[in-house]
């Protein structure tokens, strides 16, 4: 007997929840020879799973036909992230290499997830606008960062608008770990970044408590990002 303990968070969800059945049928197909080879007992809730069924359970998970999501910039995918699958670490070692693809289907995903779990809408500023081609003019930022081992898991990511994201990158706000939003004394014009924080004076938090940004990744962004 196993247990497997999975961390809160430690995981990214499909883009879209694959269902047991759809039109196609069954999507876990092994099921149904599981379920006829152990007759008279409880199906097994640990089992392997074929290549057919998981590619069919990856396709759905991560079909996109219409996201609501700002353009990528092809320029700035040449380089893929690929991570092997392990527990709940503050830190990922990636191995970067040249795949468009696969580095278009990870973006794709943690925007995905993320921004679905801010409601499509900035915790900074507050606005939620989604613009005439029906894609959401807010980007997925991580709070710690990809090239400093960041992990793309909802904990790690904040919902911004494109100057809010601006600001926080480059270290001229940031977050308490009750979500305060932090000004830098080195900001040139303090009171106009004020401005554009929403009136509550706290980042919006997204709609699942277990999706809040982690204090850990919060106290990396103030100790390494932020200007005090």
């Amino acid at each position: 007997m196993h247990l497997a303990l999975i961390e809160p968070g430690s995981y990214l969800d499909f883009a879209n929840p694959v269902p047991f059945g759809d039109a196609d049928g069954v999507v876990e197909r092994g099921v149904l020879n599981e379920a006829g080879r152990i007759s008279g007992r409880a199906q097994s809730a640990v089992r392997p799973i074929s290549p057919a069924d998981f590619n069919r359970i990856l396709e759905r998970g991560l079909n996109e036909p219409e996201p609501l999501l700002p353009r990528v910039d092809i320029a700035k995918t040449l380089w893929v992230v690929r991570d092997e699958r392990s527990e709940f670490v503050f830190e990922q070692q990636r191995e970067r290499i040249s795949t468009l693809g696969s580095r278009l289907v990870r973006d794709r995903v943690f925007r995905r997830v993320l921004l679905r779990a801010y409601d499509e809408r900035c915790a900074i500023t507050g606005l939620k606008i989604i613009n005439g081609g029906g894609r959401a003019e807010v980007e997925a930022a991580h709070i710690r960062a990809v090239e400093f081992n960041g992990p793309d898991i909802v904990s790690n990511g904040l919902a911004l608008s494109g100057t809010a994201h601006w600001m926080f990158d480059r270290g001229l706000i940031s977050l308490s770990n009750d979500l305060e939003v932090l000004v830098s004394r080195q900001a040139n014009d303090p009171d106009s970044v004020r401005g554009v924080i929403n009136p509550s004076g706290y980042a919006l938090p997204p709609r699942r408590p277990s999706d809040r940004p982690h204090p850990h990744f919060l106290a990396w962004h103030r100790e390494h990002c932020f200007k005090a």
